[in-house]
Parts: C-alpha cells; structure tokens; sequence
C-alpha cells in the first residue's frame, strides 16, 4: 500500500524504462542460462537442439552443396537436417519457403552452426527494434520492443519473425517520403508472400503506384536472380513443397490446430470442419481487407493507417504462427506516433502478454487474440477521429487514385 503513493510520483516514462529494461535483461539473462545449461542451441553433447533454425541452416547448406533443390524435397531435408542435429529425431522440419530466401539460409549456413543462430537473432533483432524506434520516434520503444512477449516467442525457435516485422515497419516508415525505398523493402518481403498479401490492395487503391511498380520490380528483381542462382527447378519444387506443407499443417493439423494463430486454426482447434474454417477465414479475411482499404482510401491520419495494415496483416492469413506477431510492433509504434496510450488501450495492450503464452497450455490458438486484442485499440482510434464504420464502405467505389 505505501508503494502506490510512491509510483504515482515516478514519471511515467521512468516506469516504463524500469519495466522494459527488466523484461530485456530477464530474457538475456534466461537466454544465457538456458545455453550454458544446453537446453537453447546446443545439447549437452554439443548437437543442435531440434529448432526451426536447423532447417533454415541445412536447407542453406544443400544450397552451398549445389543441390538447392533437395532443401524442398522433405525426405532428402529431413535426412540432411538428422546429420545436423546429429541423432535421428521425429519433428517434422520441413522448408517452404521462396527460393530467394536460399540467400539468406546460404549466408547463415557458411557460418558454424552456432555462430550462425546467435549473429541472425541478434541482427534481425535489432533490426525490428530498431524500426520500431524509429517509427515510434522515441529511443524507449527499442527496449519495448525487445521485452514484447512475442519477441521472447520469435527468440527460441530462431524464427523470421524478426525481419519480418523489420521490413513491414520499414516499407510503412517510408512509404510517404521515400517510395522508391519503400518498395524495395516489400519486395524483400516477398520471401514470405503470405505477410504481403494486402499490400498491393492498400497501395493501388490508395495511390500510391510509385512504391507498388517498385515492389513489383524488386519483387520480380530479385525472384529471378533466385531463379538464375540456384537453378530455376528451384521454383517447382517450391510449390511442391508448399502443397505439401498446406496439406500436412492446414488439413491434417500436422503440427497442432493451437499453433495455428489465426480464426482457421482457432476453429479447427474446436472442432469445425475444413471446409467451415476455410470459408470462416475467407470471410473474415476479405471484410477485414475491405474495410481497410476503404479507410486508406478516407482521410485518417496516416500513423493509423500504417497501425491498422500492420494489425491486419496477421489476421488475414491462415498461416500465421506465434513468432510471427513481431509485426503486431509495428502497429503498436504507429499508434504510440499517433497520440499515448489511454487506460483502456493500455489494459488492451497488457492482454496481449498472457494471450502469446496461453497456447502453450490450453488447446485453442490464444496469440489470435494478441492480434485481435491490439485491432481492437485500432478500431477504437478510428471510431474516436469520428470515422463510422460504414463510412469506409461508401468509399469503395472509387477505386482510382486520387
């Protein structure tokens, strides 16, 4: 009791770089232990602990050995990735993703494994926090960043979460002044298409068609140098893989209905057939991307705009999983640009925290409400600057730019 006078006093700010610097030095400091007690990166017998970065690492491995195309070949992936880890393991690794993100796994995969997973958590690390900063205009919002619960879920597994996050963030921070380089950043975004689905709707309907002819070009830029790289083979297998994946974690949940963060998993997890979910989340997702292209189109301050893209992008996916929702950041920082966080925004906010831990113990996709918990402060902001909901649909209709 005698403490709440005391805190009343302590500037708000200080708290807060009191409580970020608490949870960012908590997470190091179980970071480190965890790795000097060989349950993080190495086992006790020095062989990496079964991740989702072991398969970035082998699949960059084939591609040094001239074979890229086996990374997308789950039988030869998985017998490479059981010479990695060192000992045969069930956990199904698989690699789905573009051929231009071979780049990145090739670069990791010429370091020793474990040098490889501390520089790429650490660098794309900083590098979301960093643009989180920076949109949020304020040094305070890197430590947030790091102490955010989804960047502990994003740390563990050696995820992309992390650059993710930091090229939505980018291409929103300069998107108005540096179009060019705004689209560049959403064509490296095109290692994971599913992230970047609404932009194209948000900028052509928008106008803003310098940054969406640079998206496509760097998109297709840098797709076709994969091609040329790699062997464009690379491409066929890609989507043999992908089919692959959406049959093993979409269809025959593979890996669990709770790890599937979105209103598709979250219905599955209760029982609802495919065929329900998939028409649930096609419904939900086109109204969510109408609505917000509509209200890009109106003239809400653009700080809630960039908010709303960056909350949505998460929630129109099936695919979306827990160290994913880095990107949910994004949002928080234009929001925090936009004007502080009022008490019930905050409560909404601090929601967010059990939401993105819950899934590990109950067997719904709780982190789903982490998203829909911060849409809500989005949908709130934009209700309070007086825009009525069917006020974004009345402006479909003009589909050209203005």
């Amino acid at each position: 009791m005698l403490a709440l006078p005391i805190l009343r006093r302590v500037e708000p700010d200080k708290l807060i770089l009191a409580a970020t610097l608490g949870l960012s030095l908590g997470y190091a400091g179980l970071f480190a232990v965890t790795f000097m007690s060989h349950i993080w990166i190495l086992d006790p017998h020095g062989h990496p602990v079964v991740t989702d970065f072991a398969a970035f690492w082998t699949a960059g491995r084939q591609a040094l050995n001239g074979t890229p195309a086996a990374a997308y070949d789950f039988h030869r992936e998985h017998a490479a990735e059981i010479a990695t880890i060192g000992h045969p393991f069930a956990r199904t690794l698989g690699w789905s993703y573009p051929p231009v993100f071979l780049f990145v796994a090739a670069m990791l995969a010429s370091l020793p494994y474990t040098a490889a997973f501390l520089i790429w958590v650490t660098t794309t690390l900083a590098a979301y926090a960093s643009v989180t900063a920076a949109i949020a205009g304020r040094s305070l919002a890197f430590l947030a960043a790091c102490a955010a619960p989804w960047a502990l879920m994003a740390l563990i597994p050696g995820q992309n979460g992390f650059l993710t996050a930091a090229l939505v963030g980018a291409a929103l921070l300069f998107l108005e002044k540096r179009p060019a380089l705004a689209g560049i950043f959403l064509g490296l975004l095109s290692y994971k298409p599913q992230f970047g689905i609404l932009f194209p709707l948000v900028l052509a309907f928008a106008g803003y068609w310098r940054t969406f002819a640079w998206a496509g070009a760097s998109a297709l830029f840098l797709n076709v140098l994969a091609g040329s790289v790699f062997g464009f083979e690379t491409w066929a297998a890609f989507f043999h893989a992908l089919s692959g994946t959406a049959q093993s974690h979409l269809v025959l949940s593979g890996i669990g209905w709770n790890k599937l963060q979105s209103v598709y998993g979250l219905l599955r997890s209760v029982g609802a057939s495919s065929n329900i979910a998939w028409v649930a989340q096609a419904l939900f997702s086109a109204s969510t991307a109408a609505a917000l292209v509509a209200y890009w189109r109106g003239n809400a301050p653009f700080a809630l705009k960039a908010a709303a893209l960056a909350c949505a992008i998460p929630l129109v996916t099936p695919y979306v999983f827990v160290y994913d929702l880095p990107v949910l950041a994004i949002a928080c920082a234009f929001l925090f640009k936009h004007r502080s966080f009022d008490r019930t925004e905050f409560w909404l906010l601090a929601a967010t925290a059990p939401c993105v831990f819950a899934f590990l113990w109950v067997p719904i996709p709780s982190a789903l409400f982490a998203s829909l918990a911060l849409a809500a402060v989005v949908v709130k902001r934009a209700l309070s600057e007086g825009i009525a909901v069917p006020q974004f649909f009345r402006t479909m209709p003009q589909y050209f730019p203005r």
